[in-house]
């Protein structure tokens, strides 16, 4: 199996909001509040799948997995849209994303 990539969300996210445009909000920066809201609420689901079963069950149980993996993939189209609204790119998340690594790496050393 590839790779699933930052670059293959944007680019399903794009082909949703293009096959959407008449229905959702547009994608720019005054709607990028918006999404992150909606972010959190599908965040929110997340966790209440974890605790209303917890998880030893949520690990166990197919089912119950295959809803956690789902709410985690509904995040991911929110976060897609986010990066969408600010005009950030793969590039500029991986440089960030590296440049806190790093600083993390080394943040709690004894």
């Amino acid at each position: 199996m590839e790779d699933f990539t930052v670059n293959d969300v944007l680019e399903m996210q794009k082909k949703l909001q293009e096959n959407y445009r008449d229905r959702w909000e547009p994608i720019n920066s005054e709607t990028g509040k918006s999404k992150l809201l909606w972010m959190i609420g599908e965040i929110g689901e997340v966790i209440d799948i974890i605790k209303k079963n917890g998880v030893h069950r949520v690990m166990e149980d197919a089912e119950l997995r295959r809803d956690l993996v789902e709410e985690m993939a509904d995040v991911l189209m929110y976060y897609g849209d986010v990066m969408l609204c600010y005009g950030i790119t793969s590039e500029e998340l991986k440089q960030a994303y590296t440049e806190k690594f790093e600083r993390n790496m080394t943040r709690w050393k004894k």
